[in-house]
């Protein structure tokens, strides 16, 4: 009898024990747990050991905080120009309040792709091709914008919007290629061009400096001979001065010798008479004798006529 109220003991305590331990709990690192007590909410449990009571409370949802990323199957839209294109989006957002997110709609997921497929037909319906394929940055923008104000009732924060492909018809996408292939031809040409035009400058240019620095060689070189000539008459100056210099001096110098032996007044003038005619070296058209020699050159001519022997036999 003792013994089988032990093992009854026995049994309640594990149960106990069990029933502690199943109602122990331990929130990892960016999660949160929603905590009902009766079916109603009770309280949201963060980071941590928490103990719920057994039987009355539940955790009613287990949410993560990381930020999430859910890629959203293509959608139909229509342009301004009616053009019908698929383009699929990607979404980033977060949990910011648990009980939101666990109360707020009913599948959260499912309405945020809902919402965003009508948020991109409006915005995609405002604008044309064109502008649908170079304005990927404005729509993203737009479009996190309004899916964040939409979605802060259900505690969830939107970080980011992106379009992730935009297909237009295969007809467009035919033409749009045509159209590159025109474009990049054209700047191809323009490229072209534009460098054939700088060579032909480069080259002008080239020829241009080239005809300045031979100009400047030639008149370098003009210059040069100009002053060797220059040099080469100041030189043939000099040696001529110089040559009259030095056959005045051994003339005044053969003077001075004949004065120094006695000679008359008539060998001193005819000596100077001789110094004329070598200064004159045959190339004078004209010498001026000075007045006090003239009458001794008439007496040498007479003296000479006398001497010849013609003159002697007629006067016989």
């Amino acid at each position: 009898m003792g013994l089988a109220i032990l093992i009854v003991w026995v049994i309640i305590l594990g149960i106990a024990i069990l029933l502690i331990v199943s109602n122990i709990k331990i929130v990892p690192q960016a999660h949160a747990y929603v905590v009902e007590r009766l079916g109603g909410y009770k309280e949201t449990w963060g980071v941590g050991l928490h103990f719920k009571m057994p039987i009355l409370d539940r955790v009613a949802r287990r949410v993560s905080l990381k930020e999430q990323v859910v890629d959203f199957e293509p959608q139909a839209v229509i342009t301004k120009d009616n053009v019908t294109m698929q383009i699929d989006t990607v979404v980033f957002y977060q949990i910011t309040d648990p009980k939101k997110y666990a109360y707020g709609v009913e599948s959260p997921i499912a309405a945020i792709e809902n919402l965003t497929a009508t948020t991109l037909r409006n915005i995609i319906g405002d604008l044309e091709l064109d502008e649908t394929l170079t304005s990927r940055e404005t729509i993203n923008s737009k479009m996190r914008t309004i899916l964040d104000i939409a979605t802060d009732e259900w505690g969830i924060k939107v970080n980011r919007v992106e379009l992730k492909n935009i297909m237009p018809p295969k007809a467009i996408q035919d033409a749009m290629e045509k159209q590159m292939k025109a474009e990049r031809e054209r700047r191809e040409a323009i490229l072209r061009a534009e460098g054939e035009k700088k060579s032909t400058i480069l080259v002008a240019e080239g020829e241009k400096e080239s005809v300045i620095l031979e100009a400047e060689a030639s008149k370098q070189a003009a210059i040069l001979k100009a002053e060797a000539e220059k040099q080469k008459r100041i030189k043939e100056a000099e040696g001529q001065a110089e040559a009259i210099r030095t056959v005045q001096k051994a003339t005044a110098e053969g003077i001075e010798y004949i004065k120094e032996a006695g000679a008359d007044e008539a060998v001193l003038t005819l000596k100077s008479l001789d110094a004329f005619a070598k200064a004159a070296d045959g190339k004078a058209t004209k010498i001026i004798i000075p007045s006090d020699l003239q009458g001794i050159a008439g007496l040498t001519k007479t003296i000479a006529e006398v001497a010849r022997p013609d003159v002697t036999e007629k006067v016989d």
